[in-house]
């Protein structure tokens, strides 16, 4: 009974261990979501360009993850999820240390599609490993929201600090690099679990729809793993742009802009997490949490008060970014549950396609103003809260 407990005991300290690791590798892909974005001046200065043509660079991580997640996908259910991870790490090491010195484009552009490669095989290795040690159940992974959300609210405030004390931009690189490397010592030593096969009782609980609606919620999900992307790199491209150029806030504040994003996407993780837990009502959450993004942008775009654009960003974070595109993942998976891994590949695929259109779009945009650039997010919320309403629609009358 004793060595029982004890190999038990060893079970849960190797799964505490790796969870933290992996979260630890997601509090850094939160920093570098957001690391060329909010550093778009000071690498257009040294790349004697333009904002615009930073923006276009940007594009380059969407290159990457619609190159690879395809690959990354269907590769991490047949080789070690491990493998998929210190990979992802290892290329995010590379953007990091490197990009700070690019002297060209092409070299940055290169940069960036490397650092989307790292990401969808992260992705790959992580979602999958961290459902697999929780027995199937995929609420940790709204957790790495989490832990994104505190990694895009630490980094601008870095960058405020090396701003305000005319440091070096590229330290604010080198701490996120600094992480991985030494998270990747770490990593490297824990064992990760086998690939599971879908078990039966999963896929018994497959939803019972005609092939039509079923092609038109697909569609619909799919739409919506593009919108539910893009909004987020709509808003943290340009908002703290959009809050010094147009609203006329000082730097701070507008960075601080970002900060209460990243806030309210915290507040939405543990909001989502804990509604899911007392009741299972996904597809009504979704709508809802759309409706509220639309409102929030309604608030930014409208409001003259900085202390009710400062709510408007929070609310934002909470409603578009605090676990609801994982969410509508979850309804996706209700109708494929023979092929999860399949659909979370086409979901994030599309998500893919945003990140590298959104930045071509927004970079002409704003050619005609930061704020005709900021108020594409208002169209993407206005047409993804149109889809999620249509899914939901189709999911009731199934399920009545």
């Amino acid at each position: 009974m004793e060595m029982i407990n004890e190999d038990h005991n060893i079970r849960i300290t190797g799964k505490r261990r790796l969870s933290i690791a992996l979260f630890i590798n997601y509090f850094v892909h939160g920093m570098v979501l957001i690391i060329l974005m909010q550093n778009m001046l000071s690498l257009a200065h040294s790349w004697l360009t333009s904002i615009a043509v930073v923006s276009y660079v940007i594009s380059g991580i969407g290159i990457g993850r619609l190159i690879a997640y395809p690959i990354t996908g269907i590769l991490s259910d047949r080789l070690n999820r491990k493998t998929f991870v210190l990979i992802g790490m290892i290329l995010y090491i590379i953007f990091l240390s490197t990009m700070p010195f690019a002297s060209n484009i092409v070299f940055a552009y290169t940069l960036a599609i490397i650092a989307g490669i790292g990401n969808s095989a992260l992705d790959s290795g992580t979602y999958t490993t961290l459902v697999e040690i929780n027995n199937g159940s995929g609420r940790s992974t709204v957790f790495l929201k989490a832990f994104i959300s505190a990694g895009d609210f630490l980094l601008p405030l870095v960058i405020v600090f090396l701003s305000t004390h005319h440091m070096w931009f590229g330290l604010s690189f080198m701490l996120p690099a600094l992480i991985l490397v030494l998270n990747l010592i770490n990593i490297s030593s824990i064992k990760f679990p086998k690939v599971r096969e879908i078990q039966q009782e999963e896929t018994d609980s497959e939803v019972q729809i005609s092939p039509i609606k079923k092609a038109i919620a697909t569609m619909g999900l799919l739409v919506y793993g593009y919108t539910s992307m893009a909004l987020m790199l709509v808003f943290t491209q340009w908002i703290t742009l959009f809050g010094s150029k147009v609203l006329g806030l000082g730097l701070i504040t507008s960075h601080f802009l970002l900060s209460l994003y990243s806030i309210g996407s915290i507040t939405g993780v543990f909001m989502i997490s804990l509604i899911l837990k007392t009741k299972r009502c996904e597809e009504i959450l979704v709508v809802i949490l759309n409706l509220a993004t639309v409102i929030s942008l309604l608030i930014i775009m409208l409001a003259h008060n900085q202390l009710i654009v400062e709510l408007g960003s929070f609310l934002f974070g909470l409603s578009a970014a605090g676990g609801v595109m994982q969410t509508g993942l979850t309804i996706f998976m209700k109708l494929f549950p023979k092929h999860h891994g399949t659909v979370t590949g086409a979901f994030y695929f599309f998500g893919s396609i945003a990140s590298l259109t959104v930045p071509i779009i927004t970079g002409f945009l704003s050619t005609k103003g930061i704020d005709v650039a900021f108020s594409f997010s208002l169209i993407i919320s206005l047409v993804s809260s149109a889809f999620v309403i249509l899914v939901m629609m189709i999911m009731k009358s199934t399920k009545e």
